[in-house]
């Protein structure tokens, strides 16, 4: 990320900062790393640290499936009926102890705030618009916008009214950061980087709340939900600046990376965790060469999973998919294309398919309610 300021802060860091009647702002220092990673600095109007109760509320780690047979597996996400705010519509569907993957159908705005105190976290908005509310300002979203969020950092979504936000979500247990092969040895991305920080949207301003009273703020940590009572508002800054903040970057900004023959699944990597990438599928040109076949070859996934979640569009590898469905092709067996697709691509020129493809590391586990959604005979589609 690159530096950014928003309101009003003093002109050195860890310096007396003053309010009109002579008192101190609060300065916190938000950052990664023990102080050696991306931080910022934000001034509040009162101690970030005053809660005036605090609970623990149980565990929100999944179960996952006891016996997982090794075969590729389809998910429908449009069979999941839960809704409500953007934490407790969430589904979780596949996860392991690197990250949590699930949609939520967004009907209604968090009465309390949340944080995660786990990891980042990134939502994808599928459909809906409305407002990333943040400690940091706000953010507008809209189809198509990757949303990440620092660890930390209290927020709460708020849908368009009467439009219900779809949303695809990853909760890491590390820090979510642009692919390290984009940036240079300044951190700048690159010209040959398929996005540059033109196409980054952080806070748009800063909203400052100086009331007093009660305010919950749901904050998620060592795998469980505590709730924490603010003697405050939780959006009380007057001011920040620094490295470490939100922001929003839309699937439609990324630039595909084409050639000759096929390009392999790299190429379309967008966002970087600890033992997962996520890569971007946009509309793109087709391969030129004069004898080159468009669509993938078959491959074996020798060290990782790939998990895709299709947006919208024509999947030219694959039969009996929906907008919103979720596949899992575990590593150990190759998979590829379905029969007659690969001759189907033959002479195309281009691809309309929008897709959002997450490969782990480590293997991916099912949650069990997760069986509800699945396509049993999907293993079985390439015969």
């Amino acid at each position: 990320m690159y530096y950014r300021q928003l309101g009003k802060i003093p002109h050195k860091r860890h310096t007396m900062f003053k309010k009109e009647d002579g008192s101190l702002f609060r300065e916190q220092v938000m950052g990664t790393r023990g102080f050696s990673g991306t931080q910022s600095i934000l001034y509040h109007h009162h101690m970030p640290t005053e809660v005036v109760k605090a609970e623990f509320a149980g565990s929100y780690l999944p179960e996952y499936e006891e016996q997982q047979t090794l075969k590729h597996r389809h998910f429908f996400t449009n069979k999941v009926m839960r809704t409500g705010n953007a934490l407790t519509a969430r589904e979780y569907l596949l996860g392991n102890h690197d990250l949590l993957i699930g949609t939520a159908n967004v009907t209604e705005a968090m009465n309390s705030y949340y944080r995660n105190g786990d990891g980042d976290e990134l939502l994808f908005i599928h459909h809906g618009s409305g407002k990333l509310e943040t400690m940091f300002g706000p953010i507008s979203y809209r189809p198509g916008d990757y949303l990440v969020i620092p660890i930390g950092t209290i927020y709460r979504v708020v849908p368009t009214p009467g439009i219900p936000t779809k949303l695809l979500f990853v909760e890491a247990f590390s820090q979510i950061t642009t692919p390290k092969r984009y940036r240079n040895e300044y951190g700048q991305l690159l010209e040959h980087s398929p996005f540059c920080e033109r196409d980054i949207r952080g806070p748009e301003d800063l909203l400052t709340y100086e009331e007093k009273g009660e305010f919950e703020v749901v904050t998620r940590s060592r795998g469980a939900i505590h709730s924490h009572i603010l003697g405050h508002h939780p959006f009380d800054v007057v001011g920040w600046d620094g490295y470490l903040y939100p922001w929003a970057f839309n699937i439609e900004d990324f630039e595909p990376i084409t050639g000759r023959i096929h390009q392999p699944p790299p190429v379309h990597q967008t966002f970087e965790g600890n033992n997962f990438v996520v890569c971007s599928f946009v509309p793109r040109l087709y391969d030129y060469h004069p004898e080159s076949i468009p669509a993938p070859y078959y491959h074996s996934n020798v060290n990782s999973d790939e998990l895709l979640y299709y947006v919208k569009g024509n999947f030219m590898s694959r039969k009996g998919i929906q907008e919103g469905s979720i596949t899992l092709h575990p590593s150990g067996i190759p998979h590829g294309p379905h029969p007659g697709k690969i001759e189907a691509s033959i002479g195309k020129k281009e691809t309309l398919e929008l897709a959002v493809m997450i490969d782990t590391f480590h293997p991916l586990k099912v949650v069990k309610q997760a069986n509800e959604l699945e396509a049993t005979d999907y293993m079985f589609s390439w015969i």
